[in-house]
Formats: structure tokens, C-alpha cells, sequence
């Protein structure tokens, strides 16, 4: 299996390549050059096994092919449950990993590979990670205290949930965090711009993990295929999921594991006011804006970097339209779903799982678009209490399991490459 670049100018890449440049040395994001066929129908009973049967294929000829089964079963040592809502819908929590967001599977899976590689390469790597919240977290956690490995994450100062603050700040060791003075859109243009600088470059072997890198969302794809098969085998039907969606990494994911084969119909967007994938597909034009703050704050991204891995696999916007769907969940309707979710279901939602609900309701709303639905739940409702307890009344536990370090503090710096640069060298 090689992986080429969304902008088709640079050369083809194995799996570990992929992994190490985080970013095509042309700017674009890397892809499957071919898709293979996944054809199993059998629900997984072992997640990190099926998981490791499911990525086979895009791992093959690789250096870590052979340890692929190692590398799940030290990533996924936690559960991804589906539990029902009512006839037609289930929720997949996919918080039950340390830092309580879906973005575990991914981060600590690429950290199991990254670690591996850099081994046997004896290299010293710098991880230079944006977040809008949860992703960083997630890599800290991963990466912490593991050698040869240095970490920088930046978020947007001032956007991110107290808890997310205290998950991106409270490491200390080989994770470091710098406040920008911004939105997520300037992290994530920053991470982009190291990429390309000569004297960064020079300086340090890096790599991202962000979901601009390709072993972010490839593990990502196994709790989405297994939730799916679960619901072939319970009802024989193919199941719709409800993503909650800000960078696109997620519903990325989504999208190869129903092209891969997997019994997936629709797929459902849940955005917030930043709207840059709902207009796309309303209008077809591409147009990125100012980020919006809103109460999904890890959705807040103005300009998706995942839109172009979409874009390259349906380049006619009839076929992606006939793929996804988008709506755009307002904060008002937010705080109406949270309640709703305590009052009739007894659970205690994040905002943006809440905005999935919603935009499940709305999808479904007078018997429209039946059939099998799976809500993603990506986010631990402790990680924002001071959203959701008002909205319930109640104070939300804090699992035994959930890594909630003490506040650190973040380096503030200005959204430009040579205040990036500057902190870093």
C-alpha cells in the first residue's frame, strides 16, 4: 500500500512515511493511493484485534505491518460501548479513553507507531500538534514521558473548556503548550507554515498529530466499523451515523469506512455556526472564514484541513453530496438538546454531542430518513461542566478513570510563524 498526496505532486509514501511527515512534502495530505475491500460481516468482540485486521491492508509491505497487532492492543485498552436511545438510535460513547474524547484511539495508536519508528531510526521527534481542545489533550497523554519524543501543542487562548485547559497545560516533562493569541484556524495555519520553514526544519525531525496526519484517522475508522457491524448483525440493515464535525477528521474516517466496504448509508454532519462544509455543499464553493466561538468549542474551525481529503475522494460535488449531509446546530439549540438528552434519556451530553442529537432530530424529524442511527458521543460531558450542570441541575461525577492534571502554564505567543519559531528554538 502507498499513500499519495491530495495535490498529486509528491511521490508516493509507505505507511511509516506517512506517519513521520505528518504533511505530503508538497503541501497536500496523504491518501490511500487504492482502497482496498473490507468484506468481514461478524461483529468484533476484541476491538484492538479487529482493529488490527481492519488497517492490515493499508499497512501492508510496511516496517510495521508485523507489529501491527502490538500497536492495537497498547492503543485501545478501553471500550467504545453503543447504547441504545430508543428503537431506531444508539449512542457510541467514545469518551472512555484517559482524557474522557474520541481522539484517544487516534493519538495513542499514532504514538504507538511514531515510537516504534523512531527507534529504529534513533531520532529524536517533535510533535508539533493545533487544537481547538480535545486533540491536544489526547497527545499529551499519549506522548507523555515517552523518549526521544518532544511535544508543542498549540491552542487558541481563551477558547478552549477549563478541564481541556488544564489537559493541554498541566504536563510538564516533554509536553509543552503555547497559547495563540487567536483562533484554532491560526494553530493550525502555524503547524502548517513550521512545516515548510527551512530553519524549523533544520532544527528538528517533525511530525504532526493533527488529523492532517493519516495515522490519526485510519485507527479512527475501526470503532465506526465496528459499531456498524454490530447493528448488521443485530437488525441486517446497514447503520446511519450522526458526526459531530469541526476539522473533518472524524466524518473523514467515516466516509473510507464506508468506502472500504463497511455497511454504512448515510452519514450525517452536525457543524455549529462555523459552516464552511454545510455552504460547500449548499453552494459548492469552497470558502473558508473567521472562526466563530460558540459552545461546541472543538468544533469551532473556520477552515476544515480535512475538506480537502473529502474533496479529493468525491471531486464532483454531486457524488460527496450523495455521501453527507450537513446541518448547523445554533447554540440555543444546543442548550435545548443537552436537556432534552437529561430529561428523557437520563444522560449528560458535551455540546457537541448534543449538537449530533440535534442534528439527528432534525434529520429524522415526522418519520424522515428511517432506519438504524448511531449518534457519536465524542466528548465527556465533566470536560465542560460549566456548560452542561446549569442546563441539568446537576453535578456531573467525575469518572475514576479520567486524566484531569493539575493547571500548568501555557507560553503566550502571537499568531505568526517567526513567535512560533522563536518559542521553539
Amino acid at each position: 500500500m502507498r499513500f499519495e498526496s491530495t495535490r498529486r505532486a509528491g511521490g508516493p509514501a509507505l505507511f511509516s512515511e506517512a506517519l513521520m511527515r505528518g504533511v505530503a512534502p508538497d503541501g497536500g495530505l496523504y491518501v490511500p493511493s487504492v482502497w482496498p475491500r473490507f468484506e468481514a460481516r461478524d461483529a468484533p468482540e476484541d476491538l484492538a484485534a479487529f482493529a488490527a485486521a481492519l488497517l492490515r491492508p493499508f499497512m501492508d509491505e510496511d516496517p510495521l505491518a508485523d507489529v501491527l497487532p502490538e500497536i492495537t492492543a497498547e492503543a485501545f485498552t478501553f471500550t467504545a460501548p453503543l447504547k441504545s436511545l430508543d428503537r431506531d438510535t444508539k449512542v457510541l460513547e467514545l469518551f472512555h479513553g484517559p482524557t474522557g474524547a474520541f481522539k484517544d484511539f487516534g493519538a495513542r495508536f499514532l504514538a504507538a507507531c511514531m515510537a516504534r519508528v523512531s527507534r529504529e531510526n534513533d531520532q529524536v521527534l517533535h510533535i508539533l500538534v493545533a487544537t481547538s481542545g480535545d486533540t491536544g489533550g489526547a497527545v499529551a497523554s499519549a506522548f507523555y514521558r515517552r523518549p526521544g519524543v518532544r511535544v508543542s501543542i498549540l491552542y487558541p487562548k481563551g477558547m478552549v473548556s477549563p478541564a481541556q485547559e488544564r489537559q493541554l497545560t498541566g504536563w510538564g516533562a516533554n509536553v509543552q503548550a503555547f497559547a495563540v493569541r487567536g483562533a484554532f484556524d491560526d494553530c493550525q495555519r502555524l503547524v502548517k507554515e513550521a512545516f515548510a520553514d527551512a530553519s524549523l526544519r533544520e532544527a528538528f525531525t517533525l511530525s504532526s498529530a493533527n488529523s492532517i496526519n493519516v495515522a490519526r484517522l485510519l485507527p479512527q475508522m475501526s470503532y465506526l466499523a465496528a459499531a456498524s457491524l454490530a447493528i448488521w448483525n443485530e437488525r441486517g440493515v446497514p447503520a446511519s451515523f450522526v458526526i459531530p464535525s469541526g476539522n473533518l477528521g472524524h466524518a473523514t474516517a467515516c466516509v473510507w469506512a464506508k468506502r472500504i466496504g463497511l455497511p454504512i448509508d448515510q452519514i450525517v454532519l452536525a457543524h455549529n455556526a462555523n459552516r464552511t462544509m454545510p455552504d460547500f455543499l449548499d453552494t459548492g464553493e469552497w470558502r473558508p472564514r473567521e472562526t466563530i466561538p460558540t459552545l461546541a468549542s472543538a468544533m469551532d474551525v473556520g477552515n476544515p484541513s480535512n475538506g480537502e481529503r473529502l474533496r479529493h475522494l468525491y471531486p464532483e460535488l454531486a457524488e460527496l453530496r450523495g455521501v453527507v449531509t450537513a446541518h448547523v446546530i445554533d447554540d440555543d439549540a444546543i442548550r435545548k438538546r443537552i436537556r432534552i438528552g437529561w430529561d428523557e434519556h437520563g444522560q449528560a451530553w458535551c455540546p457537541h454531542t448534543a449538537a449530533a442529537a440535534e442534528a439527528h432530530a432534525r434529520h429524522t424529524r415526522g418519520g424522515a430518513n428511517p432506519g438504524a442511527w448511531v449518534i457519536a458521543a465524542t466528548a465527556h460531558a465533566i470536560k465542560f461542566p460549566e456548560i452542561v450542570e446549569p442546563i441539568i441541575g446537576q453535578t456531573i461525577a467525575r469518572p475514576a478513570w479520567l486524566e484531569l492534571p493539575d493547571g500548568g502554564v501555557a507560553q503566550d505567543i502571537e499568531p505568526r510563524l517567526d513567535a512560533l519559531r522563536a518559542a521553539l528554538l
